[in-house]
């Protein structure tokens, strides 16, 4: 067992240019961060707009997606004896189409001709060079994607009878949540390049967003995944216990690649020419993730109970005095574990009709989608590092690290609570997201969200200080730490078990319910948006 020296550098070159883009993604943050709170005025070369599509693109697109397959691909390796030559080519390959595709955009978002926002869909129109690098980015994605499955196929080819080990299993997940995913915004793309040529007058804007957020929402929960692999795989092993049922570990994983897709349509819960029977429909498939997640947290607090209670803690919440709070490996998941609590409560909040329309386009949603990717799945991916740098490097995890790193996990939490606190309170006060600082004439109401606007920029100025610290300890891990082994914690199953059926392993079956239930979702909406389709929309640039 182990990553193997050629699999390692593959890892070692996707997290290199994730925390890369932590860092000036960072940075593009806490410079939105103080605008926002009418703390610093950017400039007119370089303006808010821009600011925020470059902040998305690198951390919404970049991060996760060069942690999720580094991470993934070096459990492949562990877990199925080394990649093969082909597919060690297909991911390399992917990550050079991925850096082609990332300059392509940048370019003209920095030139200010792709201040589209992470979103981008029309009637915004970017150069068309940036839509062509996000061709590339999706391109990269699916060679990794192929890559996994050509190395999974070939494992079980030569292993039959034998379950997929488990961390195998969730890179399996997310790589076909990965590809089906970004299916519908590739359709996307290619509708917007010829319009973006100037080709086409217009375009259809309904259908664009929509095959749009059919990829969104479906990224964010590739991520989640991610960040449960650690969860149910990784921290049972850190605090010294055993993994949970690893039948009920498979079905989630199942549950969410079937019931993710659909989810996309909450997001478009206030648009005109959903009719309500379709967004009924949608409300309940977007709360069925609800059920993987609760069975998550049913089944984590159970193996920190009986870990717990196997070193002799007493009374009702003794087992948590147990936890080795003092080690990094363990704090930044748990942390990111205990905020998505409120998380997931916010994501029901955007799900129905009725709350949505109190906080759509407001900073809550902003809020939200800080608690959910700053901190639980964040969190998750700097617990992941501490120990998977090491490991790939030929490095160890020192004592002084450690304590470096539980400072970093505190000044991160701090930071991201401040920010993302104040967002949802002073979203309910309705200042809108997507916009640059305004008093609006001194409007009393917007005035007094100065307030909050303040202590988000206090956030941000924390989290500035996190973000050096993490990328430091990243690249210390890497090149500076002594030399040595670092273990690569899989926990290992409950003694007496019970035995894992075999038809959790039927992918083919699994994909088949998915694309179902995708075309239950979807398919009467978009026969509608094309088939009644209004004249379309012209571009705007508005900058």
């Amino acid at each position: 067992m182990g990553v193997y020296p050629e699999d390692a550098r593959i890892s070692k070159a996707y997290f290199t240019v994730t925390f890369l883009a932590l860092l000036f993604g960072g940075s593009l943050g806490l410079l939105q961060g103080l605008n926002r709170a009418g703390l610093f005025e950017l400039p007119t070369w370089f303006n808010y707009y821009q600011v925020l599509t470059s902040h998305g693109l690198l951390l919404v697109l970049v991060f996760t997606a060069f942690f999720t397959i580094g991470y993934f691909y070096a459990g492949l390796s562990h877990t199925l004896g080394g990649l093969l030559p082909k597919v060690r080519k297909m991911v390399w390959i992917g990550f050079g189409m991925k850096l082609v595709g990332f300059v392509f955009a940048v370019v003209p978002i920095v030139m200010n001709k792709a201040s589209v926002m992470y979103t981008f869909y029309p009637p915004l129109q970017a150069s068309p060079w940036f839509y062509i690098g996000l061709v590339f980015i999706v391109l990269g994605v699916w060679m990794a994607a192929f890559g996994a499955f050509i190395q999974v196929a070939n494992w079980r080819k030569r292993h039959k009878g034998q379950h997929l080990p488990i961390l195998s299993f969730f890179a399996t997940g997310v790589f076909i949540l990965l590809f089906f995913g970004s299916v519908p915004v590739a359709i996307e793309v290619f509708m917007i390049i010829p319009w973006a040529f100037g080709w086409m007058e217009t375009i259809n804007v309904m259908l664009s967003r929509t095959l749009f957020w059919a990829f969104g929402h479906t990224l964010v929960n590739i991520w989640y995944i991610t960040a449960l692999s650690a969860w149910y795989v990784i921290i049972p092993k850190v605090i010294g216990g055993r993994r949970f049922s690893d039948t009920l570990t498979r079905v989630v994983i199942i549950l969410l690649v079937i019931l993710n897709i659909p989810g996309g349509f909450h997001h478009q819960i206030v648009d005109p020419g959903i009719t309500e029977t379709v967004k009924f429909l949608h409300v309940f498939m977007s709360l069925a993730i609800g059920f993987p997640s609760l069975m998550t947290a049913y089944a984590m607090f159970s193996v920190f109970e009986r870990t717990g209670r196997a070193k002799g803690a007493k009374g009702l919440f003794g087992f948590f005095k147990k936890l080795p709070w003092g080690d990094v490996r363990f704090l930044a998941p748990m942390i990111a574990m205990i905020s998505f609590i409120p998380a997931g409560a916010g994501g029901i909040v955007q799900t129905t009709n009725q709350l949505n329309q109190v906080v759509h386009n407001s900073l809550w949603v902003v809020g939200h989608f800080h608690l959910t990717l700053g901190m639980t799945v964040a969190l998750t991916f700097f617990g992941i590092s501490y120990w998977l740098i090491p490991h790939i490097s030929k490095r160890v995890l020192t004592s002084a690290m450690n304590k470096f790193g539980v400072v970093t996990t505190i000044l991160w939490t701090v930071g991201m609570s401040f920010m993302s606190i104040s967002m949802h309170l002073v979203g309910l006060l309705g200042s809108p997201r997507r916009t640059s600082y305004s008093t609006y004439g001194d409007n009393a109401t917007a005035l007094g969200w100065d307030p909050y606007l303040i202590f988000l920029g206090v956030g941000g100025t924390i989290l500035i200080v996190a973000v050096i610290m993490q990328v430091y300890a990243a690249f210390h891990l890497m090149f500076r730490a002594p030399k040595g082994e670092e273990e690569f914690p899989i926990g290992e199953e409950e003694d007496y078990a019970s035995k894992t059926p075999f038809w959790t392993e039927r992918w083919s079956r699994t994909i088949l319910i998915m694309l179902v239930v995708v075309a239950m979702g979807y398919v009467i909406p978009l026969v509608d948006f094309i088939g009644y389709a209004p004249p379309g929309s012209p571009p705007y640039q508005l900058w």
